[in-house]
């Protein structure tokens, strides 16, 4: 199973693959380097992943190479946290998750987030609102623009009531 290692710290200038690849030339051909970039100027944004193949090779790559100086800059070397899944999906700030070494990690607070321009309300909100002792129907009101048309469907309900 192959061990996905952090390399932080890394300059924020154009840098290749290769250069960072060259540095790690001991280990063999069996580590891949990946540098991540800013989308918008190609430069590398500070870190880079690199993959070796067993976590015994990790440890000792994180021994050899971690404050290991790459263009005047210490290298930072960890074990990778897993990726989360998704933006959208955050989990519950009290569940602990676990690490890669199988511990449990603590729990991370949720930040607090500041909208811009007032506040905004989730779309069933406006049939949650407490209405000051009228019950649950009167405070549901009617899409406008189809009022009319269940005001005849009412009607026609009503009608069809008493008739049977």
């Amino acid at each position: 199973m192959s061990v996905r290692l952090y390399v932080g710290n890394l300059p924020k200038e154009t840098i290749d693959r290769q250069e960072l690849q060259a540095i790690f030339v001991d280990v063999g051909d069996s580590v891949s380097t990946k540098v991540i970039k800013d989308r918008k100027t190609g430069k590398c944004r500070g870190f880079a992943f690199v993959t070796v193949p067993t976590d015994e090779i990790a440890d000792q790559f994180i021994e050899k190479y971690n404050g290991q100086s790459f263009m005047d800059n210490p290298l930072k070397i960890e074990k990778a946290l897993p990726r989360s899944k998704a933006k959208g999906k955050e989990k519950d700030e009290n569940q602990a998750s676990p690490s890669p070494e199988g511990e449990t990690a603590a729990p991370v607070p949720a930040t607090s987030k500041k909208r811009s321009g007032g506040k905004k309300r989730d779309r069933s909100d406006k049939y949650n609102r407490n209405t000051g002792g009228s019950s649950q129907q009167e405070a549901i009101q009617p899409d406008p623009r189809w009022a009319d048309e269940l005001a005849k469907l009412k009607e026609m309900l009503a009608a069809q009531a008493t008739n049977s």
